[in-house]
């Protein structure tokens, strides 16, 4: 089986503080865009857990959140059956497009099928938030409010149509790092609701307006090349520019098609990864 595992972008993030669990609490708006990797699940009649990729970032063990998925079900579910995983990556990794975790989700919903588990959609999105905090969302897709630590979602219309340019500079950021230098009391908040609103009522003009991302001044403080995508990513011509996640990938959003191109090419001339695709914004089906 074939699935497919579209990468998020944070249209609003906040933090809001430090839980007794050590996590965060946080305030998110996300939505999928049309870049995803496909994920290749065929069963396997040893009992074991296969990762395949091709890429040399993508741990091959059980580090990776897709083994921890189907090892999770495998689990509850007692499935004697093994799986192997191929993982054909277009996401680019330690990103803040939530690439693993979208890979993870995509297993859940894969092997829910071939295993024929018939567990609902949203029993399978309690079971990803023990393996990350956004691999809940990932299973849902589409668009959402997510709060708690980032498991607890609330489903949210398509936003309004336009084009998102993603560009990734060589670099990875770890969360834990941003978030092990974030200083809550300094941080400035996003508006959260007039996100929420602005997709609610189609307003483009007010989505990119409320674009806003409290992890976004530590990365730029730790990592300057973020903010120098950001800067150029303006000046070709975005009509709004955010980093997505704890970073490092920027993105861009621009509504009209002929302005793509300007902005696509301006960035290629210094960025490898560079993507131009569009807003998904729909949920997911089952797998």
């Amino acid at each position: 089986m074939l699935v497919k595992a579209p990468a998020k972008i944070n249209l609003s993030l906040d933090v809001l503080h430090k839980r007794p669990d050590g996590f965060h609490e946080v305030e998110m708006v996300m939505t999928t865009v049309d870049l995803a990797d496909r994920i290749e699940l065929e069963l396997m009649n040893d009992g074991k857990i296969h990762i395949l990729s091709h890429d040399r970032f993508v741990p091959g063990d059980h580090r990776n959140l897709a083994y921890k998925a189907a090892a999770l079900l495998r689990e509850r579910y007692k499935i004697k059956q093994g799986v192997a995983i191929t993982i054909h990556k277009q996401i680019p990794v330690a990103a803040g497009l939530a690439g693993g975790s979208s890979d993870a989700a995509a297993t859940l919903r894969g092997l829910n099928q071939l295993w024929k588990l018939n567990i609902p959609l949203d029993e399978l999105a309690a079971l990803g938030a023990q393996i990350g905090s956004d691999v809940s969302f990932c299973v849902y897709g589409g668009t959402a409010l997510a709060t708690g630590r980032g498991e607890i979602i609330q489903e949210l219309p398509v936003p309004p149509n336009c084009w998102v340019i993603l560009a990734k500079p060589t670099i990875g950021v770890s969360t834990a790092d941003v978030y092990q230098n974030l200083r809550i009391d300094k941080i400035k908040h996003p508006d959260t609701n007039a996100m929420v609103q602005a997709i609610k009522k189609q307003d483009y003009q007010a989505m990119c307006e409320n674009l806003g991302n409290a992890l976004e001044s530590v990365t730029l403080k730790m990592h300057p090349e973020v903010a120098h995508i950001k800067e150029q990513m303006g000046r070709f011509g975005a009509d709004a520019v955010l980093m997505s996640g704890s970073g490092p990938t920027v993105f861009g959003l621009v509504e009209y098609e002929s302005k793509v191109n300007r902005v696509y090419n301006g960035l290629r001339g210094f960025c490898d990864q560079v993507f131009a695709v569009r807003l998904i914004g729909e949920r997911n089906p089952l797998a």
